[in-house]
């Protein structure tokens, strides 16, 4: 527990279509030792296959990606150099939809539209270990007043932080707008989960009137306070999709004021625990064998 809650506390300061082909065919990587994101990192292109999320979000591929358009009446990609607006289908619409809605809220034309996956998802080079399936994607918490910002334009600007007392509550940038198109994205029946800081998630259960069923898929989770990260169930139909397990039944309200009273009360560090084992590079062997043929796709 008082790892947990070390970890807890360190994380928060720091702030962490296509025509239709056969399926793909498996095929065997057992043994492969190249570093997957090396070579997915290099990818520049979508593979020429049917759309296909393969494995787990945070062991994973996709087959068959369609981008997220730069600019839409409703959205702006982001950060474009990064090359990670690319998704499965469904999250492409979802996106959209969502943007829709977005620019319904006073003070809003629509979203800025964070990092969804690489062309070939699988492991990035930087930043998550998630995002490799084509079925994540982070929302900015800026609101787009403009839709009109330059290539250049979107490197330079940034999100703005939603946090106070590191991430124990919301900050004054926080609005009644944020947490309807929070609501909005957890409603969504595509969604299987919504992460974003402690402090929020508390704000939206104090501030929640009528059904509140949604907040179910609204998870406190280490950073997420400059954006929040949509995490969509597998699409109908995949057999290759790998699902995560739901959230715990409720609301998940106590729990996430636990994570916030041991924001404001860390216990002492416990000295007789173990230092942390660094996270070991994903290779292709310990992805799904299909994500070769993925690789190798024209």
């Amino acid at each position: 527990m008082v790892r947990i809650a070390a970890a807890i506390i360190l994380s928060m300061g720091l702030a962490a279509c296509q025509q239709d082909t056969p399926r793909i065919a498996v095929t065997q990587n057992a043994g492969d030792s190249r570093v997957a994101k090396v070579l997915f990192g290099a990818a520049p292109r979508p593979s020429a296959q049917s759309p296909a999320a393969l494995g787990g979000y945070a062991q994973g591929c996709q087959a068959g990606a369609v981008a997220l358009p730069e600019t839409g009446p409703t959205w702006q990609a982001m950060r474009l150099s990064r090359n990670r607006n690319w998704a499965q289908p469904v999250t492409v619409d979802y996106v959209q939809d969502l943007s829709r809605f977005a620019a319904t809220l006073p003070g809003w034309n629509g979203l800025y539209v964070g990092d969804l996956s690489q062309p070939r998802g699988g492991p990035m080079l930087t930043g998550h270990a998630s995002h490799q399936t084509g079925l994540d994607a982070d929302i900015w918490m800026l609101p787009a007043t403009r839709l009109d910002l330059s290539r250049a334009e979107r490197e330079a600007i940034s999100s703005i932080s939603m946090r106070r007392a590191n991430g124990a509550y919301v900050n004054s940038d926080w609005t009644p707008q944020h947490e309807a198109l929070i609501r909005a994205a957890a409603s969504d029946p595509r969604t299987a989960r919504i992460f974003v800081f402690p402090g929020a998630k508390v704000a939206m259960c104090q501030n929640a009137t009528g059904d509140r069923s949604w907040l179910n898929k609204v998870r406190p989770w280490y950073g997420h306070h400059y954006h929040f990260h949509v995490r969509l169930h597998c699409p109908a139909g995949d057999p290759t999709c790998v699902d995560q397990a739901p959230p715990p039944v409720g609301d998940g309200c106590a729990e996430a004021q636990d994570w916030v009273n041991t924001i404001l009360n860390p216990p002492p560090p416990d000295p007789a625990a173990p230092p942390a084992i660094p996270r070991s590079e994903l290779t292709m062997a310990s992805l799904p064998g299909q994500c070769l043929s993925v690789l190798n796709s024209n």
